[in-house]
């Protein structure tokens, strides 16, 4: 089976030869079989959402190559990207737009790659699938298609936005933070949707959290990074068997140092 997402030896360094400087990614090796599920965490400035900008194009790598469902990508602009990749970000708004209904929405996501031509007009057949989608979420937002995306609240925004990520089956998702901003609840309820999503479809996908329980319950594999580097790769029930204090030990153990990113000390 080949891989669905491939790193290999990536460098990024910021500002290169500046006082500035600051090297982001250290000869970063990373490989995602299709279906794997893979949490991210790591203190600030590890180079954990830098992963997911690299990998969506937002930021070309120094060097190192990146193979996306066998493709080279690694030169390929973001905009020709977009239509193998599925993105939620931490900011619920930046995923949506607000003066438009939700089935509008939906359907220039469900259209994303498609030569949309000059009917704009949403088809019964959308209506009908984006009515069965939205039902699945459990919000009670199947009867309020043609509200618009402005009245939702932040946890109905980020569930629309998976929505519409993963509507065209993407080669991979990526997710930074995209529970950060939301109160405990809401959080919950967002990733108990996006691990239905993610299993309901197979997807192949990447979680950048700040929280090591969600890291450790989460997915089929913990990627842990510091400085640039990933230092510790677990899956399975390894995985499964892990404590917060575990992860704590690993990153002191492998870094040297301790771990003092008061936020993800904070939920643990």
């Amino acid at each position: 089976m080949e891989a669905m997402l491939k790193l290999t030896n990536i460098n990024k360094t910021f500002n290169p030869g500046t006082i500035n400087e600051n090297k982001v990614l250290n000869n970063v090796n990373l490989t995602l079989e299709p279906g794997d599920f893979v949490t991210v965490i790591g203190g600030n400035g590890a180079g954990k959402s830098t992963i997911l900008n690299v990998v969506a194009g937002v930021f070309p790598v120094d060097t190192g190559t990146i193979i996306l469902d066998g493709e080279d990508i690694t030169k390929l602009p973001e905009h020709k990207r977009a239509k193998h990749i599925g993105r939620v970000f931490q900011d619920p708004m930046q995923g949506t737009a607000a003066d438009m209904e939700i089935q509008e929405n939906l359907a220039m996501a469900n259209r994303r790659g498609k030569n949309r031509g000059l009917a704009w007009g949403i088809t019964k057949e959308e209506k009908e699938k984006f009515y069965k989608l939205v039902k699945e979420l459990g919000l009670g937002l199947e009867d309020r298609l043609s509200d618009k995306v402005g009245l939702l609240s932040g946890g109905q925004r980020q569930a629309l936005t998976l929505l519409m990520s993963t509507i065209q089956k993407p080669d991979i998702l990526l997710l930074d933070e995209h529970t950060a901003a939301l109160d405990p609840k809401t959080a919950k309820i967002v990733l108990d949707i996006t691990n239905h999503i993610i299993e309901n479809q197979n997807l192949t996908a990447i979680m950048v959290t700040h929280n090591m329980r969600d890291a450790i319950k989460i997915g089929n594999r913990l990627v842990m990074m510091s400085e640039g580097n990933i230092i510790y790769d677990v899956k399975g029930e390894e995985k499964s068997k892990l404590k917060v204090d575990d992860l704590l030990k690993k990153f002191e153990e492998y870094s040297g140092d301790e771990f003092s990113n008061d936020r993800i000390l904070l939920q643990r």
